[in-house]
């Protein structure tokens, strides 16, 4: 036999009560006959409760079989023609057809899913990767091989080195190595305390503020001016002292020509 939830019982029963007190109220009313009075109160129950009509037709049909009234095949009955219903003369609907499973059980839906799953597993695509290993394995790599290019260099170059410094006689001119000779040029412009530690101060604290100046994200050079102007007016700068340093200094850290006076630079 096909069970009825126990508020489904309950509601259509409140319903069949208010349907027979109306029915009582109402001295016109006509009485229907007893196989279209259960789809008029059935109906009236399912406007007055808003409990969907098919389920009204299958709660009485079970009851009716319950009480003998049904097939004797383990059927469902079948809901009986639709008449008027007691209270407003109005035409209730037919049940729709039950969809029976194996050996004659009805299946009931409990509830009503929304499509979609619980959990998003959807990921959000990012333009990052991790320093470990993706960076720190390649930067290794390349590390190693350029020590081992330094050493297999080594073996076959010998170093530029000069012969052993002479106390009794000072080299004219005397300059730094290559990467300090900006900073002797700037000395022999500015003083001391302007040319060691003011300028490249300077220099030293626009690159550090440059990343937060230029906040543009993109990787391409034409959008990127102001980063790329920095950084060209920085190397410029410091790549025409040097060069000054290295070629145009002579005897006494004097500006001459190189191809006058000739080269006084080593490496």
């Amino acid at each position: 036999m096909t069970e009825i939830p126990e508020h489904l019982r309950k509601r259509a029963e409140e319903a069949r009560q208010k349907a027979e007190a109306k029915k009582a109220g109402g001295a016109a009313a006509a009485e229907p006959t007893a196989a279209a009075a259960a789809p008029a109160a059935d109906a009236t129950a399912a406007g007055d409760s808003r409990i969907p009509a098919h389920l009204l037709e299958r709660s009485r049909a079970a009851k009716e079989k319950a009480a003998g009234g049904g097939t004797g095949g383990g059927g469902v009955a079948t809901a009986p023609a639709p008449g008027p219903t007691a209270a407003g003369g109005g035409v209730a609907t037919a049940a729709p057809p039950v969809a029976t499973g194996p050996g004659g059980h009805t299946q009931r839906l409990l509830t009503v899913v929304k499509s979609g799953s619980i959990q998003d597993v959807k990921a959000t695509p990012q333009d990052k990767v991790h320093t470990w290993p993706h960076l720190l394995a390649v930067e290794f790599v390349a590390a190693l091989a350029m020590t081992a290019f330094l050493f297999i260099f080594s073996v076959f170059v010998n170093a530029p080195l000069l012969t052993l410094a002479n106390l009794n006689q000072t080299p004219n001119p005397s300059k730094a190595p290559w990467y300090f000779l900006g900073l002797q040029e700037l000395l022999t412009m500015f003083h001391p305390m302007v040319a060691g530690v003011t300028i490249p101060g300077i220099g030293i604290f626009m690159l550090i503020l440059a990343p937060y100046i230029d906040r543009n994200p993109s990787n391409k050079p034409e959008d990127r001016k102001f980063a790329i102007s920095l950084m060209t007016v920085h190397l410029m700068f410091w790549a025409v002292l040097t060069l000054i340093g290295s070629f145009f200094r002579g005897p006494g850290f004097n500006f001459v020509f190189p191809w006058n006076d000739g080269l006084f630079f080593e490496l």
